[in-house]
């Protein structure tokens, strides 16, 4: 008996493949939970492995490095091949990155895993425009991207509460171990679902990236992105410690107060629509600052359950929605080259979070929460400044094109 792979999808015929974009969206929901587990198992990790929880926090970095290195060298290797098959060896990255973590003797062998991770995020993430492109029509490419999208954002939020409550039940093996089967039934339904998508008759790498620096506004907003994104996870990889040793919460309530984070963050991107048609640079500027704030609000008020949960609670709902915004932005300043502006973006970003994290947990554990917070803070108000100058570029480019 043998199983019928569908053959290549035409959407220009009309024809949309949702089942395979749909076990994209599950692939997304797998590696993106996977990538920020460890912010609420720090602390287990440490104990068990014989680290610091600045050490445990690089797991997030590394898997950081090599997504930025897999994003910036796989289009190559991705236009050369079907699209199906290399969805699916993303995906067996993910299957293995899961089960070496899980059972991991040593810090270098989770480290080992981790990497294996960031190769599978950022190839993953690198292709999944360009293929959605290939599996629905263009009109329906939006909802096709909003849904994929969607997938992304429900793992940010539910990621860190959900990994430390089954981490209080199971431990932090055990709740790693839970990726395992996640991630073989997203790749059982994109061998079944997907579609043959062979390199087409001409088609090429997109080239070079860093092409796109040649312009000034894609200098200051790239910039801008990867200050907010530094100063982002310089405190969020860090907020269990936090909320144990300074905020003094149990593991049930802290699960409650990172649940809120992503709950009001999930508030924030569904309003955040309607905002965007006309006050995208408002937002770019003013959302870092309200993050700075509270950065060094929680410095001074961290010690009060109610003020903390409150103050975080703030945090979602501004942070979570920025990717959108700063999407947004990319597709209006470059939309004859979205996928190679998306590549750079996603490599930024995810730089942006391995330094985040590297250097969050270097003054963590020499100096404590305090300084990691205040850099936090101060990183955001470099964002937010950048933010300006990309709005200034904007507003020159304009008026030189309507005088042109």
């Amino acid at each position: 008996m043998s199983i019928a792979i569908p053959g290549d999808v035409s959407a220009s015929r009309g024809t949309a493949a949702w089942g395979a974009v749909l076990s994209m969206t599950l692939g997304v929901i797998v590696l993106i939970a996977s990538e920020f587990m460890p912010v609420s198992l720090l602390t287990p990790i440490a104990d068990t492995l014989q680290i610091s929880e600045g050490q445990a926090g690089q797991a997030i970095s590394i898997s950081g490095v090599f997504a930025v290195l897999t994003s910036l060298a796989s289009s190559s290797f991705v236009a050369r091949h079907d699209r199906r098959l290399v969805t699916l060896f993303f995906t067996s990255l993910l299957i293995v990155s899961g089960a070496i973590v899980a059972l991991a003797p040593n810090y270098v062998v989770m480290m080992g895993g981790r990497a294996l991770l960031g190769v599978a995020i950022g190839g993953f993430w690198s292709m999944s425009t360009a293929t959605i492109m290939r599996l629905v029509p263009k009109d329906a490419v939006p909802k096709a991207l909003a849904l994929m999208n969607g997938g992304n954002a429900l793992a940010a939020t539910v990621a860190a509460p959900l990994g430390s409550f089954v981490g209080s039940l199971i431990g932090w093996r055990g709740t790693f171990s839970v990726v395992v089967p996640l991630a073989a039934a997203a790749m059982a339904w994109q061998f079944l679902a997907m579609p043959r998508m062979p390199p087409r008759n001409g088609e090429m790498p997109t080239g070079n990236v860093f092409r796109l620096f040649r312009h000034s506004q894609v200098v200051y907003g790239m910039a801008a992105i990867f200050l907010f994104f530094t100063g982002q996870f310089a405190l969020f990889t860090y907020l269990r410690p936090f909320l144990e040793t300074v905020t003094s919460v149990d593991v049930s309530t802290m699960s409650l107060i990172l649940l809120a984070i992503g709950v009001a963050g999930l508030a924030g991107t569904s309003v955040v629509g309607a905002i965007l048609r006309s006050r995208l640079f408002t937002l770019l500027i003013t959302i870092p600052v309200l993050m700075a704030v509270i950065a060094v609000a929680l410095v001074f008020l961290g010690g009060s359950t109610v003020s903390t949960a409150t103050l975080l609670g703030l945090w979602g709902l501004v942070s979570v929605p920025v990717p959108v915004v700063w999407g947004t932005w990319l597709t209006r300043t470059v939309p004859d080259d979205a996928d190679a502006g998306g590549g750079l973006m996603v490599a930024i970003i995810q730089l942006a979070i391995t330094l985040g994290a590297t250097v969050g947990g270097l003054l963590f554990d020499a100096s404590g929460y305090r300084s990691t917070f205040l850099l936090s803070a101060l990183l955001l108000c470099g964002s937010s400044g950048l933010a300006v100058l990309t709005w200034r570029t904007a507003g020159s480019r304009g008026a030189q094109k309507a005088t042109s």
